[in-house]
């Protein structure tokens, strides 16, 4: 009996661990953290992007992005301004206010190449560039009084575009000083202004101080975003390991259950036998003793273990463990439940060799069967089932296979806690065996366990 993986152009999804989906009919897939629904995938871009566009201030705009030509499209926007400022502020000084070309050029060049800093370091490019604007503007005020001043508009694009740079990295505090010193500025020097030329004064306030709110606002709700995505994040982890441990503590439970017969049984043995081997000698009598004292030794420490794992609401849970032999009846209500499943044993008699399963892969076998039925009642209803247990040399195979879903699943089960493999994988790992999990080309789930039937620690495992 095969248990090999999907076609590699079918290869298992990261489907929503443990909750039995895969997609819409689809049972789990990967443990606790794979989950890959649509608000997961616009979450987690989201918070890439708040990542890139905030991160540490010592680093570049966008330096954490993802993609190449992301990190480079800050450089790119900020090269292509400069490139653009400094020829046109040169040649509108030196034809409109009458400035010279070199000492026109200079300007052009001290207003415009902060810019590239700005990508880095954008409060020092603001350091730079209002010395630079405002000694700019001498020579502007002194030429003709027909053209915008005190700024020109190369000045006010340039320091819009340096405002963007600076809403995305600074603190709000900051931002307001930032602003306030381009109104002082700018109301200061336009008391040196012609009454005849237009001004720009206004203008440029009224711009940065809505640039500067505009992304202040957006880089805060970015952050709140991301700090929040992280949460979901770390909570989710939380619940998985609190599943986890509370399903180890659910098979250790189970597992006293099941070998605290057994040594129940070695008890009575062992104190009975004097009584049924007469001519014992007394040595052998006192090994007997030995053994019997031993094993109610072990009853009681299993006892004292048993008292911290059970939880108050499973005290009282004496029932005996199910196993191989209950699968019939584990069938015959899934099918009650509207699942067409079928149980095969393939060259086996369940009386016969799955008799000897020793009782920890019996228990096993069975939980992992009964999860996978209850993925398929949940995700898949009305799906065909079919149920395989068999022997593999010195291992048990157990395989749960479901077609597509019959019907719709109900709205209350679309979506789950992202735990129902946990249990699965947790069991095999715990006996020294493999789960193989994934969906199927026909739209169906597959899930395939092979668990040792020896010790996992012995040569033959």
């Amino acid at each position: 009996m095969s248990t090999a993986p999907p076609p590699p152009d079918q290869a298992p999804r990261t489907p929503d661990e443990g909750s039995g989906r895969a997609g819409p009919r689809h049972m789990s897939g990967t443990p606790g953290h794979g989950l890959r629904s649509a608000r997961d995938r616009l979450a987690a871009a989201g918070s890439a992007l708040t990542v890139a566009v905030g991160g540490d201030r010592s680093e570049p705009l966008l330096a954490q992005a993802p993609k190449r030509w992301m990190r480079l499209l800050p450089y790119v926007v900020a090269l292509g301004f400069v490139a653009v400022l400094i020829p046109v502020t040169t040649q509108v000084l030196s034809h409109d206010y009458g400035v010279g070309g070199g000492l026109a050029g200079a300007i052009g060049v001290a207003q415009a190449a902060p810019l590239l800093l700005a990508v880095s370091r954008p409060l020092t490019a603001w350091y730079i560039t209002i010395v630079a604007v405002v000694l700019g503007t001498i020579p502007v005020l002194q030429g003709d009084a027909h053209h915008p001043s005190p700024w020109t508009p190369m000045v006010v694009v340039g320091y819009v575009v340096l405002c963007i740079a600076l809403a995305l990295r600074e603190s709000r505090r900051t931002l307001v000083g930032i602003w306030l010193v381009t109104v002082v500025v700018s109301i200061v020097l336009g008391l040196f202004r012609d009454g005849t030329s237009q001004d720009t004064g206004v203008l440029l306030i009224v711009l940065s101080g809505g640039v500067l709110l505009l992304g202040a606002l957006l880089r805060e709700r970015g952050e709140t975003q991301r700090k929040l995505v992280e949460q979901e994040t770390i909570s989710e982890a939380e619940r998985t390991r609190r599943t986890l441990l509370e399903e180890r503590a659910r098979i250790a439970r189970e597992l006293h259950d099941v070998v605290a017969h057994h040594m129940s049984v070695i008890t009575v043995q062992a104190d009975s036998a004097p009584y049924r081997l007469p001519g014992l000698s007394g040595p052998t009598r006192e090994e007997f003793e030995s053994i019997a004292a031993g094993a109610r030794e072990s009853l009681t420490e299993m006892r004292r273990l048993l008292a911290v794992l059970r939880s108050e609401d499973t005290q009282g849970d004496l029932a005996p463990q199910p196993g191989l032999a209950h699968l019939r009846q584990l069938v015959e209500a899934t099918i009650r439940g509207g699942v067409p499943a079928e149980l095969s044993y393939p060259e086996l008699t369940l009386v016969g060799q799955l008799a000897d399963v020793p009782p920890a892969v019996d228990l096993s076998a069975y939980r992992i069967v009964q999860e996978a039925l209850a993925n398929v009642v949940r995700h898949a209803p009305g799906a065909r089932t079919q149920i395989s247990v068999g022997l593999d040399d010195d291992a048990l195979l157990v395989i749960v296979v479901n077609g597509p879903a019959g019907e719709p699943a109900s709205p209350i089960e679309s979506t789950g806690t992202g735990h129902g493999l946990v249990g699965m994988r947790e069991r095999v790992r715990l006996v020294g065996g493999t789960l193989d999990v994934g969906p199927l080309p026909d739209g169906g789930f597959r899930v395939a366990a092979r668990i040792p039937l020896t010790e996992p620690d012995s040569p033959t495992a």
